[in-house]
């Protein structure tokens, strides 16, 4: 029997893209629609879902918090909550426009909050570690209510549906910012809901994933012995919480942590010069629990910069195209090209090897 759209498992399955411009100029998010909109049998309308950074300036040293509500229930009692917690500066529903094939919305807020000093100083935590633990505990703890978005100056939008539909279900075009990244998703393994889209985000972190990862019991074991929960049915959330850890709370640099999560062959460190050998030896041996493996393509935001990274067997395509400021990332270059058909420089990076973009500075 002849099988329908959806009916068929594609393994290559998803998309990602990311535009980026290193002098900070703000761009319009109709760039980043336009890029995976291009990639549209990738993905099987299932979930798509894009991050901006940049695009709060006026509350740009307030968290802004990004809600999903199952009801009007899970509304208050989260409220409560963030008014018991927080310094609520601004609240208001997100903006949206009616779109055909967006459909089952959940009530979908906003919120610019401060910490309460005195909250802060009775948990005796540093700022960020508290807006975690506060996120983490309205996730688990308050039924039909989910912090999908918690970063500084920057914000998550996602849904089921194809990105495109969900760019225009946000109203992207109403929004600027120097850094877009999107994904295109066509769930194997996993189901297709709205908390289940990408970017996946904690803090100022987003993933968006193309892949499928094989050792996430065992990261995620490992990771909810330092306080974090996995409870959004599929394995992308786990890379978020894993970059959190690694590169906030044990302070590692991106290439430490892509060195933990890619990390080279042993036989490929023991060719290395003996300063990077010690160092390579040392990240595998104390993180050995948090090599990701299974094929993947990644993109990591945060504030100031973009990470993209493959497995170290590259079994997912990516590429990379610069032209003047601008550095353009995707599953494929004809999403590149579709925004920006005239290039400085193409390039495939190989597997394992972390593309690191940052405000004011250049690609490494």
């Amino acid at each position: 029997m002849l099988k329908k759209e959806g009916q068929v498992r594609i393994p290559s399955g998803c998309a990602i893209s990311g535009i980026f411009s290193r002098s900070g100029k703000r761009l319009c998010g109709d760039a980043i629609v336009k890029s995976i909109a291009t990639m549209h049998d990738r993905s099987n309308g299932l979930g798509g879902g894009f991050a901006g950074y940049g695009i709060y300036p006026e509350y740009k040293d307030l968290y802004a918090f990004h809600i999903f509500y199952d009801d009007t229930k899970a509304k208050e009692e989260c409220e409560r909550f963030l008014e018991r917690h927080f310094d609520v500066v601004n609240l208001s529903k997100i903006p949206v426009k009616k779109v055909p094939s967006i459909t089952n919305e959940p009530l979908i807020w906003r919120y610019f909050v401060a910490p309460l000093p005195t909250r802060l100083a009775d948990a005796q935590l540093d700022e960020r570690e508290y807006v975690v633990r506060c996120v983490i505990r309205v996730n688990t703890q308050i039924d039909g209510a989910y912090v999908f978005s918690s970063g500084k100056n920057m914000g998550v939008f996602k849904a089921v549906g194809f990105p495109e539909d969900v760019g225009e279900f946000y109203r992207l075009s109403e929004y600027e910012g120097y850094c877009w990244t999107a994904h295109g998703r066509y769930p194997t393994n996993t189901p297709g809901w709205w908390g289940g889209a990408h970017p996946f985000a904690l803090l100022d972190y987003s993933i968006v994933h193309n892949g499928e990862i094989s050792s996430y019991d065992a990261n995620r074991r490992y990771i909810e012995m330092f306080g974090y929960q996995c409870t959004l049915l599929t394995d992308t959330e786990v890379i978020t919480y894993l970059v959190d850890f690694l590169h906030r709370r044990k302070q590692l640099t991106l290439e430490e942590v892509a060195s933990v999560m890619a990390a080279p062959f042993w036989s490929t460190i023991e060719q290395r010069p003996a300063e990077e050998r010690e160092r390579l030896t040392y990240l595998r041996t104390m993180f050995s629990s948090l090599l990701v493996t299974g094929p993947f393509s990644i993109l990591l935001g945060f504030d100031g910069g973009l990470m993209a990274l493959n497995d170290r067997l590259k079994l997912r395509s990516m590429v990379v195209g610069e032209r003047g400021d601008m550095t353009y990332i995707a599953s494929e270059e004809c999403a590149i090209r579709a925004i920006q058909p005239d290039l400085d420089r193409l390039w495939s990076p190989r597997g394992g090897e972390p593309v690191i973009v940052t405000l004011n500075g250049g690609v490494r």
